[in-house]
């Protein structure tokens, strides 16, 4: 019995701490947009893709992979 003497102050402190991260999450907009993370995973990095198959063809045909200058288009 005499254990709750340490279980209701520690409890309490527990429950502030969980309180504190709360605010403190709430404060710097943790929860501001809950939805766009969700959906970033399924937009593809068509460029990133794009560059990967490139690399892949290139060193395939014995190639050293050159990244295109965008000064010399027209």
């Amino acid at each position: 019995m005499q254990i709750i003497y340490l279980l209701i102050p520690l409890s309490l402190v527990l429950v502030g701490v969980a309180l504190w991260g709360f605010f403190w999450a709430v404060k710097n907009g943790q929860f501001d947009d809950l939805d766009s993370p969700a959906i970033d995973i399924l937009n593809d990095d068509a460029a990133q893709a794009e560059d990967t198959e490139q690399a892949k063809q290139t060193q395939a045909a014995g190639e050293i992979p050159v990244k295109p200058d965008s000064s010399s288009e027209v």
